[in-house]
């Protein structure tokens, strides 16, 4: 299937706090590049993880999204929500047998990893595909993962260039359904682009590992991979990036026409030339926006 012809932009936070700096840098890039456009920018939040998530927390993103003048097209989408759609495209995948059941714990899968080296040189662990041809005998399912078979996935990022990640070497089989009955980030957030026809993703560069994911997941779905643009993270003074576990501050509302320079500095505007209001500061960034201004680098620190 075909993009969607028209912009369509969305920023999707998880509401585990409230927004910060970092927070802020992707909604705005995202945000800007979607009005400069002409496009339509959505705003959906990914709330089906209630472990991860705090109470007030999607109140307090909106009401920084407004203060900081990232008003959004249309109602706000929950994905708390949405759950019997996640479960349709999921029996989808089932009904194609590319789906199976996966009795691993977490520490098997671990031993499994150390014992046959399914480690990428990144560090990052590679499911080992145990269950892949059937669970042991006396084994009951605790997940269900996609195959990936020997998916290579290539894509052209609009600010960090061609990305490709062979699946089976670097990610292994996924997981869709969770062992506590959840639905996975991976197939939610496929399901729900293509629902809302979305035709650009411009978010966080530590996200860009989930994309070859999502496009497989598309492929499998028939459905339509956007364009993606993976705006550098912000870092703190310790290289790690900002978020509720490295004690990121929260953003102070009422001093969103500073936050706002800050943030389109370390997107690559000179907004030190830009009006200081937030209505004004907006509209002009707006006129000089372009993601060929923002920086390759996955990680910068953030801006004093």
């Amino acid at each position: 299937m075909t993009v969607e012809s028209r912009y369509r932009g969305r920023f999707a936070p998880s509401p585990t706090g409230p927004l910060h700096f970092g927070s802020l840098v992707a909604a705005l890039g995202s945000y800007l590049d979607a009005r400069s456009n002409g496009g339509t920018w959505l705003v959906r939040i990914d709330d089906i993880d209630p472990p991860r998530e705090m109470p007030g927390a999607t109140a307090s993103i909106l009401r920084s999204l407004e203060s900081h003048g990232l008003t959004w097209d249309g109602e706000v989408v929950l994905q708390s929500t949405r759950i019997e759609a996640y479960q349709d495209a999921l029996d989808q995948l089932r009904r194609a047998g590319v789906t199976y059941p996966c009795a691993c714990t977490r520490k098997e899968i671990a031993d499994s990893q150390r014992r046959f080296g399914y480690t990428t040189s990144a560090g990052s662990n590679v499911y080992p595909g145990t269950c892949r041809a059937g669970m042991a005998a006396g084994k009951s399912a605790r997940a269900e993962r996609v195959r990936i078979g020997s998916a290579v996935i290539g894509f052209d990022d609009l600010i960090q260039g061609p990305v490709s990640q062979d699946l089976a070497a670097e990610v292994g089989d996924f997981v869709l359904r969770r062992a506590d009955g959840l639905i996975a980030y991976q197939l939610a957030v496929v399901v729900d682009d293509a629902e809302q026809r979305i035709s650009t993703i411009v978010r966080g560069a530590d996200l860009l590992d989930s994309t070859p994911r999502q496009i497989h997941l598309q492929r499998l779905l028939e459905v339509s991979t956007p364009r993606y643009a993976h705006l550098p993270v912000v870092v703190n003074a310790s290289g790690e990036k900002l978020s509720k576990q490295t004690h990121a501050i929260p953003l102070d509302n009422h001093q969103a026409a500073a936050n706002l320079t800050r943030a389109l500095r370390f997107l690559g505007l000179p907004s030190d030339a830009g009006p200081a209001g937030v209505t004004e500061l907006l509209e002009w960034a707006m006129r000089v926006w372009n993601l060929a201004h923002v920086p390759h680098e996955r990680a910068c620190a953030e801006p004093g």
